[in-house]
């Protein structure tokens, strides 16, 4: 558990869209980044705009301001790669080695979890509503008694 633990920490939302950037699959993967991307880039086809894409600039200075994301030894030289849930799952067709395969399952699990985290959250702040507005009624009626 604490494996999936360490990739939900590596889940993004940007967009709207939950996404783990390309350094951290190639980490995850035990690949080096420019190996991962040479593999999407030959087969791009793969990959539409809602599997990945890339961060622009401000999502990318965002990102690691709000989450403590680190400049890699020597700078960035390109702006990473976005992957959502279905883009991993194509990349684990390209990457067959059984550590990618691990992975991969291990991060669909994370990815799982991580909506069923943000469901619970939905959950709580409908509920907080709710009792605001209740509050708020008895309010009134307290205000329009006095």
């Amino acid at each position: 558990m604490q494996d999936v633990l360490k990739i939900e920490e590596r889940i993004f939302t940007v967009r709207g869209k939950q996404v783990i950037l390309d350094r951290d699959l190639a980490q995850l993967y035990g690949v080096e980044v420019s190996q991962m991307n040479r593999q999407v880039k030959r087969n791009i086809e793969r990959f539409p705009e809602d599997f990945m894409f890339r961060l622009t600039k401000k999502e990318y200075e965002y990102l690691k301001c709000q989450n403590g994301i680190s400049n890699t030894r020597g700078g960035d030289r390109m702006l990473p790669y976005a992957f959502t849930e279905h883009g991993i799952s194509m990349l684990a067709g390209l990457l067959r080695s059984p550590t990618a395969i691990d992975i991969n399952i291990r991060i669909i699990r994370a990815f799982v979890e991580y909506r069923k985290l943000m469901f619970n959250y939905k959950y709580l702040f409908e509920r907080i509503e709710n009792i605001e507005h209740r509050q708020d009624n008895v309010e009134h009626k307290i205000e329009d008694a006095l």
